[in-house]
């Protein structure tokens, strides 16, 4: 498998460019690639460019062949809405979720989230889950970064103005995940915290509008509940 790498401005479709140091760290250090292997360098808009590694002393450079843009975005706009999670969970959320397809991930502080940021530590995860979304693109073919959003407020993000179907999964929620034909518009899918969403806020999201749905009869973790879910909706109404 040719190896991948996000590169942080505008590709050329032709020529040969300096890769960045953190690019070129990855290529030569970690990846052990030599002068001359191929590999494909992507701007998160959409396209992406075969490329061959050539180096020059301790300077790495790409040299340009043909650009593409092939399609392997789904078709289910659908936006993870995913209440915060501790320790290593929220890397393996986005991760997976990225590799699901998901086209936005929106981090919200719930009542029961053990995990809290804010200022300097909010921007400095957010920034980091940034880039797990970027090395999953990087794994996955992907070549639209999907935006990690910086952490709201449960009722912060119930009170924005929007035109998508909200789902806020819930035990005993009381309508089928994926009934029905494919929504014309946005799919937000919201995901309680560790401990479960509160009654408090599930009646909130209800008053909202938000559809309350469940996923069997069993209680999935956070890390669980919010995968399967996108799996039920990219199988239903995606590409999966």
């Amino acid at each position: 498998m040719i190896s991948r790498f996000h590169f942080p401005t505008p590709v050329p479709h032709a020529g040969e460019i300096e890769l960045p140091e953190s690019v070129a760290h990855h290529a030569v250090r970690v990846l052990r690639l030599g002068d001359g292997d191929p590999l494909v360098l992507f701007d998160g808009a959409g396209g992406e460019v075969e490329a061959r590694l050539v180096l020059r002393g301790r300077t790495a450079f790409a040299a340009l062949g043909g650009y593409r843009e092939p399609q392997r975005e789904s078709p289910l706009r659908l936006v993870l809405v995913q209440a915060l999670a501790t320790g290593d969970k929220m890397d393996w959320i986005v991760q997976k979720a990225v590799e699901l397809g998901v086209s936005a991930i929106q981090p919200i502080q719930a009542e029961r989230s053990v995990l809290r940021l804010a200022g300097e530590r909010a921007d400095k995860r957010r920034a980091h889950w940034q880039q797990v979304a970027v090395s999953a693109c990087e794994q996955s073919g992907r070549n639209r970064v999907p935006e990690v959003a910086a952490p709201l407020p449960l009722a912060q993000w119930l009170g924005r103005e929007s035109a998508a179907v909200r789902y806020v999964l819930a035990p005993g929620g009381e309508s089928v995940l994926g009934a029905g034909p494919a929504p014309a518009v946005e799919v937000h899918l919201a995901i309680g915290p560790e401990g479960g969403w509160t009654e408090s806020e599930l009646a909130a999201c209800r008053a909202d509008g938000c559809i309350a749905v469940g996923l069997g009869p069993r209680v999935l973790r956070t890390e669980t509940a919010g995968l399967a879910a996108i799996s039920v909706l990219q199988a239903r109404w995606g590409d999966l």
